[in-house]
Formats: C-alpha cells, sequence, structure tokens
C-alpha cells in the first residue's frame, strides 16, 4: 500500500474515532510498524499546517486525534450553542498550574502551596476532564493522588508535559514585564 492510501485511511480513521487514537492502534489497524506509521503521521501533520487547512492533527502522548485551529475558535463559537462557556476560576487555573508541575501530587500538597483548601478547584478541573485521579498514596489516610489528563495537554496544545514552559524562564520573562501605574 502506498503512502497516499495509508494517509487517507489513518484520516478516515480520525476522523471516525473522534476521540484520541493511539499510535499503537492505529499502527495495528494498519499492519505496519509505530516508527513508519509515526513517521506518516509527522508528515501528515506538516501537511496540514502548510496548507492552512481548517483542521489539524495534534498529538498528546501518543495519541492523535483531529482538532480544529485554534484561529478558527470565533467562526466556530457563532456556529455552536453555548454550552459551557464559563472560564476557569482564578483558583482553578492555579491549582491546574500546580498540579501540571508538580504532578503526582496529593490535596494536602496543593493546599500547602497555596495556603487555602482546594477542594472545589480540584472538583471543577476534575469535572472539566483536565485532572484525573491517578491513585492513593500508601500512607496514613491513603490521600488521593492527582495529575493531569491529555484532555489537558490538548486543551493547552501541549504534546506532553515536557513542552510546559519551564517555570526559571517565565519568571524571568515576568521580571522584564512593565505594568503602567
Amino acid at each position: 500500500m502506498e503512502n497516499q492510501e495509508l494517509k487517507a485511511i489513518i484520516e478516515a480513521l480520525l476522523f471516525t474515532w473522534g476521540d484520541p487514537l493511539e499510535l499503537k492502534d492505529i499502527a495495528d489497524v494498519l499492519e505496519k510498524d509505530e516508527k513508519a506509521v509515526n513517521e506518516i503521521l509527522d508528515e501528515m501533520m506538516g501537511e496540514f499546517d502548510y496548507s492552512r487547512r481548517g483542521i489539524r492533527i495534534v498529538k498528546a502522548n501518543k495519541s492523535y486525534q483531529f482538532s480544529t485551529r485554534p484561529e478558527h475558535f470565533n467562526w466556530i463559537k457563532k456556529l455552536s450553542s453555548p454550552r459551557f462557556t464559563r472560564n476557569l476560576s482564578n483558583a482553578a487555573m492555579e491549582t491546574l498550574s500546580i498540579i501540571a508541575y508538580r504532578q503526582p501530587i496529593i490535596k494536602s500538597d496543593i493546599e500547602a502551596i497555596r495556603g487555602v483548601r482546594s477542594d472545589r478547584s480540584i472538583e471543577t478541573l476534575m469535572d472539566r476532564g483536565l485532572v484525573k485521579e491517578l491513585g492513593r498514596l500508601e500512607k496514613v489516610g491513603r490521600p488521593i493522588i492527582y495529575g493531569t489528563t491529555d484532555l489537558f495537554l490538548r486543551s493547552f496544545g501541549l504534546e506532553s508535559l515536557d513542552n510546559l514552559p519551564i517555570l526559571e524562564e517565565f519568571n524571568e520573562n515576568m521580571e522584564n514585564i512593565e505594568f503602567g501605574e
């Protein structure tokens, strides 16, 4: 089977499945090795970006999914009815940042960093699918361990947690910003 046909099949799989598809599953369906399929997917991602198509292929860890281009959000928003449009609160964003950078982490550690209770923020983040329970810590009380999800990665345009901005660089950039009086 030639590459063009493989690309068409991969496109059909991603479109039909809707949810993220793991590289292994795509390779199994195509009866090809993961390295070859990964190369084809990388090529497809480049082609989609180069031709500025309305959709793109997003990679999160070793999963792939179709997504609309972020710059088309305002156009898509006009078509869709508002379902759940509330943004995350500052408290939820703060909690999400702590979890993203410190995971795996337990609630008491999050609260120690924030200095306030975080039950509601964690609940909101779990309801939105950005945070999940990773298990329980083997210590008194068996506290729940939290971490981010693949939806978190896709929502923030990250391929993996390695792509999170480095905190030291972020702090240096913030020091260089001049705020008006």
